[in-house]
């Protein structure tokens, strides 16, 4: 797997003024997120524009045919069998937006609706969805005029792609709908007044087109991975610096013992580990303290490694949908020709937001438990009860694990599978669907909790950390220990990442509010200037 700081094969870095062009070449994931987080520029590739020319040409000479063709001649889903005269396949288009567009719920989040925007654009400027250039072109121009739909989050099944919220974000081209644009939620018209862009009236063909696909799921894949990754990275710091704190034994992680059991992630985790805790004063050896640890610091390769081959397979199927064509029917030229098919069915990413579901709420499971052995004096070695100084008058970090607690048994009801769960819609004609946007959104949210519980562990780490170094220096636990003294002690990797939040939240001599901590801490993770050289 080619992953980078910036997530992904790609090279541009966020903010790049060099524009993401939608060609033939396709997009990266790094490319996705440089459109979506560093508000990139997008752009038509010329050549590409001639294909979708011909394409359309194709379309044109196909639909002045009296043959059934599915929702350019017909009806839609179950009103397939309804033929639509040639005098009403406009109005057909602008009926299937305005009908489809019954999602409910919270809207999107900006970045969500940015990239399903991006792949849209990519999936119809493939070229065998028949629409017009014009079409493609537009989904950019808003792009780079910040105008984004709002989208809800709720009503799509996975089957013909995300209807509901893909009508939504159509809407808003035809000058319908509602949209954020410069810090205002305003009707899709005044939007694209203000952005300087006219409504488009669509052609046959274009309003299917438009919403038949995986965007939205493929959107909220893309960045849960994104964010997934790179915490798997600093969770291999964040959980280093709990092993040294715990005086852990890295003979555990010995290149010996995960070659014979050469699973690719295995093998990086362990290397990784070892670089993170090279030079610690505050490891031990087998039977120095013990004969070996428990299994949420001695299984940390196997673990961890088998959360980064997931995450390696996840990534393969997200970088193939950027650039796979979801739409329903297809269009090819020389001979012309019109297919139904299924590529809109989301199975494929469905499955693998349930997994990603699952290999996160793991990685938080097994931090959790960190966190507990850091707090629970039974298990931490020498250490006081939940990290308190003056414990009683203090409660220290033992709420820590409650919330850390509380995050763990959350994700694992969002661990549930999805796509399992078919209901059959449109009078059995989509008798089965994947569900896969619903998959996504948890998946989300597994991952955004899974921060929140490395934040926890970072915190803790810390404090167990300065308390671990005052203890061996003889030092009375109610000093402020200067940071650079303790990180003195510490792994080659993990004394950056001391650093790296004790810059941001200080030594607790006594009991304060918490929750800003954890706020912080999860922001120090989640900055990729600051770890870059870290992951």
């Amino acid at each position: 797997m080619a992953v980078n700081a910036a997530g992904g094969s790609g090279t541009r870095a966020a903010g790049s003024s060099v524009p993401t062009v939608i060609g033939e070449k396709g997009l990266s994931i790094a490319d996705v997120v440089q459109v979506v987080r560093g508000f990139g520029r997008v752009v038509l590739d010329a050549e590409l524009r001639e294909k979708l020319t011909k394409n359309r040409a194709a379309v044109e000479r196909l639909i002045t045919s009296e043959v059934p063709i599915y929702g350019i001649t017909t009806g839609f889903g179950r009103f397939a069998e309804v033929f639509i005269p040639a005098g009403h396949r406009q109005e057909l288009q602008q009926k299937l937006l305005q009908s489809h567009a019954a999602g409910v719920g919270a809207v999107l989040p900006r970045e969500v609706t940015r990239a399903a925007m991006l792949l849209r654009a990519n999936s119809l400027g493939r070229g065998y969805s028949g629409v017009r250039p014009v079409v493609v072109e537009r989904l950019c121009e808003l792009l780079n005029a910040g105008v984004h739909p709002l989208m809800p989050e709720q009503g799509s099944l996975g089957a013909s792609g995300d209807l509901a919220p893909l009508a939504h974000m159509a809407l808003v081209l035809t000058g319908e709908g509602e949209a954020e644009f410069g810090g205002r939620v305003m009707p899709g018209r005044e939007a694209l007044r203000a952005a300087g862009l006219a409504p488009l009236r669509l052609e046959a063909k274009e309003g299917l087109a438009l919403i038949n696909g995986t965007q939205v799921m493929t959107a909220l894949g893309v960045l849960a991975w994104y964010d997934a990754m790179r915490l798997l990275q600093r969770a291999n710091l964040v959980a280093g610096l709990s092993f040294e704190a715990l005086q852990g034994i890295p003979a555990a992680f010995d290149e010996r013992i995960a070659a014979l059991r050469p699973h690719p992630g295995q093998l990086w985790a362990a290397r990784a580990l070892r670089e993170t805790v090279r030079e610690s004063r505050l490891v031990t050896g087998p039977g120095e303290l013990r004969v070996q640890d428990a299994y949420s610091l001695r299984c940390l390769p196997q673990v961890h490694g088998a959360a980064y081959d997931a995450l390696s397979y996840i990534e393969s199927m997200l970088a193939r949908e950027i650039n796979a064509v979801t739409d329903n029917p297809l269009v090819f030229n020389d001979p012309d020709e019109i297919i139904s098919g299924g590529n809109f069915h989301g199975q494929p990413i469905a499955q693998v937001m349930d997994l990603l579901a699952i290999v996160m709420t793991d990685l938080a499971a097994m931090a959790e438990r960190r966190i507990e052995r850091l707090v629970n004096p039974q298990y931490s070695g020498g250490l006081p009860a939940f990290l308190a100084v003056d414990g009683g008058l203090n409660s220290g970090f033992m709420l820590a694990q409650y919330t850390a607690a509380s995050l763990v048994a959350e994700n694992r009801v969002l661990s549930h599978p999805a796509s399992v769960d078919s209901i059959p819609s449109s009078a059995g004609q989509e008798d089965h669907v994947s569900m896969g946007t619903i998959a996504a959104r948890k998946a989300r949210k597994v991952v955004e909790n899974t921060a929140a519980v490395l934040a926890i562990e970072l915190c803790v780490a810390a404090q167990a950390a300065d308390l671990r170094v005052a203890k061996l220096r003889g030092q009375e636990w109610r000093q402020a220990p200067d940071p650079e003294a303790v990180a003195s002690h510490l792994g080659a990797g993990t004394r950056r990442a001391y650093l790296a939040v004790r810059a941001k939240v200080p030594f607790m001599a006594e009991d304060r509010i918490l929750a800003p901590d954890f706020e912080v801490a999860q922001r120090v993770l989640m900055d990729d200037a600051g770890w870059e050289a870290l992951d």
